[in-house]
């Protein structure tokens, strides 16, 4: 077996996209072809470490680090940029980020070194001719994650509602809005929605809850209960096709109501 190195692991992705001799799939690719799979290998590097599975966790990093060299790989030939570049980069970020890296230098609580970090990337944006403050939070991100980026941001200007009983108003008064409206006409406003999902989404942040750890364990609580009104329907020799929808309905808010065991 070749040797398990960073060094090979390069060379394989150079051979891999060799015009004569590389492989079809790899050499068809693009950056815009290769970010939906960057993004899946996140989330699957996300789901190891909440299944707590350490040797799933190791494949699925193998294969996090696979889309950084292939797409270092892709930048190189079309010379941009390549992974020693990527490396030097994110050393550089690293040492500006922790001055307590330097010889002699004191050791930085964890709120000095956010405090010294957010000033370092300030001055960065303005050095670069980003004057917002809201400079850098990458439009692509997904919305809930750029609106907690966006709240986080301003929350560090003194802006924004940061206690849990003001946004709760909020939110309820949005959702009083909708169900108004929807009562009068049938329809209801994204607007109005949007707006209650962002104030639940800051609502999450007052309450120190991370709001996508919250809704994953709601899905898990979801996946397992309908596992679980499968397997009683299963026992009775049954299945959901069996069943009219007000008798499904009935199983499954009982099941829903139940006393969860913690």
């Amino acid at each position: 077996m070749p040797e398990a190195s960073l060094s090979y692991l390069l060379s394989l992705m150079r051979r891999l996209r060799d015009p004569q001799r590389g492989s079809e799939w790899e050499r068809q690719q693009t950056l815009a072809t290769l970010a939906p799979y960057t993004l899946e290998e996140a989330y699957e590097v996300v789901a190891a470490i909440e299944a707590q599975d350490l040797p799933s966790l190791c494949d699925e990093l193998g294969d996090l680090l696979l889309q950084i060299v292939f797409q270092a790989q892709l930048a190189a030939e079309m010379q941009a940029f390549d992974f020693s570049d990527v490396v030097a980069a994110i050393v550089a970020k690293l040492e500006r980020r922790h001055p307590g890296l330097q010889p002699g230098a004191p050791v930085l609580s964890a709120a000095q070194v956010d405090a010294h970090w957010q000033k370092v990337k300030q001055e960065e944006r303005q050095r670069a001719g980003h004057v917002s403050h809201l400079a850098g939070i990458a439009a692509a991100l997904p919305a809930a994650l750029r609106s907690r980026k966006l709240q986080a941001r301003v929350a560090g200007l003194g802006l924004g509602e940061r206690e849990p009983l003001p946004l709760l108003a909020a939110l309820r008064a949005h959702l009083e809005a909708l169900e108004k409206q929807f009562s009068a006409t049938g329809t209801a406003d994204k607007e109005i929605l949007g707006e209650a999902y962002f104030d639940f989404l800051a609502l999450a942040e007052a309450l120190a809850i991370d709001p996508e750890q919250a809704l994953r364990a709601a899905n898990g609580r979801f996946t397992g209960d309908f596992h679980e009104l499968e397997a009683h329907l299963a026992a009775q020799h049954s299945d959901l096709s069996m069943l009219s929808s007000a008798q499904l309905r009935s199983l499954w808010r009982a099941l829903r109501a139940r006393p969860r065991q913690e």
